[in-house]
């Protein structure tokens, strides 16, 4: 058995509490020292936890531990994350059948009534790091940084991409823990047997995954998004010519899906009589909802309305929207909400929804480009504007 050194399960502990500024139970705190050094025993735990309070923890009233100073504080940002807006500076926005609010979401999720959200359709940042402040800033600038900016292609203009492969030990790390304490904390808002859809990539879809899973959602399976996109396919960097007939990886040619749901309460039937959820609305009485979906890239005509890097095109998101809710009544939820789209593809097929955007630039994006993605036409092959 490996001798463990001086402090480390307490060096363990002020890692995993430095990435949860609103506090963890001893059960949570255990889990996640254990993704980081192995299995310790949660008496371990809670007994580091004693001797070093209030030195270096503090006790919160709901049996949850925080760092010390951080027990008054407001949600402190890590590392790689923009700063949370401040509490007077929230703000929220009403459209039609959607309500945008400015916040960050983990913030904004504690503060909500438990089962009181059907469903949610998201595509978050799922590297973190593309979307800290100083990345943001990079991209805005045209400097690329963590994202990778294609070359025109035949006169067109390609949209960047996040590059994954950069990513350090300790970034995988971070994504681990937010996704499991992000899923933990949407679990008690959900209702029983709610729908959950996170846009992926092959790269790191594992990852969520499992995170997901272990803060208590049911996986479910994917949803294959078949679209050519400009992730791989390119020859070895500043070696293209000497070997011009190898690709470094293969051409993307899919976008995963990942399907999750809360645990239902009794039978499908039992659980749509009472909260109305449990599965996914048919496409027809003999087409049942399918978990390959063939898209096109986002057109230009909709990125002129929404200047977001990763904007979904509306014929797939509104395709998303009429699925996920099995009985077509409910609230869908997209905690990530960047400039909108998920909203303004729910208010197109009737449905209510809610934004949660934490880059104010972004919610300002948001509160022009709804209304607008709203009133698009779309079809299977992409969209047109209406006039």
């Amino acid at each position: 058995m490996n001798r463990r050194r001086p402090g480390e399960v307490r060096d363990a502990i002020v890692e995993v509490l430095r990435h949860s500024p609103e506090g963890s139970s001893v059960g949570q705190i255990t889990g996640e020292v254990g993704r980081l050094i192995g299995e310790v025993p949660p008496s371990s735990v809670r007994s580091y936890l004693q001797i070093n309070t209030p030195e270096l923890f503090a006790r919160m009233d709901r049996g949850q531990y925080v760092l010390r100073g951080f027990e008054t504080a407001s949600p402190q940002p890590g590392p790689s994350q923009a700063a949370v807006p401040a509490r007077d500076a929230i703000r929220e926005h009403s459209f039609d059948r959607a309500r945008l609010v400015l916040d960050d979401c983990t913030a904004w999720l504690d503060r909500q009534a438990a089962n009181s959200i059907h469903a949610v359709l998201t595509d978050p940042p799922y590297g973190l790091l593309e979307y800290s402040e100083a990345e943001q800033d990079k991209l805005r600038d045209g400097k690329g940084g963590v994202w990778r900016i294609p070359p025109s292609f035949d006169g067109a203009k390609r949209s960047p991409l996040p590059r994954f492969t950069v990513l350090k030990p300790e970034d995988l790390a971070t994504l681990d823990r937010f996704f499991a304490d992000w899923a933990r904390r949407l679990t008690r808002v959900l209702v029983p047997g709610a729908n959950v859809l996170v846009a992926s990539n092959p790269l790191l879809s594992h990852r969520v995954a499992c995170a997901l899973e272990r803060g208590g959602l049911e996986r479910r399976g994917e949803i294959i998004r078949l679209v050519m996109t400009m992730r791989g396919g390119d020859r070895p960097k500043h070696a293209h010519v000497e070997f011009d007939g190898v690709s470094v990886m293969p051409r993307s040619m899919w976008e995963p899906w990942l399907m999750f749901r809360k645990p239902i309460e009794g039978r499908v039937q039992d659980n749509l009589r009472r909260w109305g959820t449990g599965g996914f609305s048919r496409l027809g009485a003999d087409k049942p909802f399918g978990d390959v979906i063939e898209s096109a890239p986002t057109r230009a005509a909709e990125r002129k309305l929404a200047d977001h890097p990763s904007l979904k095109p509306q014929a797939f998101l509104r395709h998303l929207a009429r699925g996920i809710l099995p009985l077509g009544r409910g609230t869908i939820l997209d905690p990530f909400a960047g400039s909108g789209s998920t909203l303004a593809a729910a208010q197109a097929v009737g449905c209510d929804s809610i934004g949660v955007e934490r880059d104010s630039r972004y919610f300002e994006l948001a509160l022009d480009a709804v209304p607008r993605l709203t009133a698009l036409r779309v079809s299977a092959a992409g969209a047109e504007q209406v006039s």
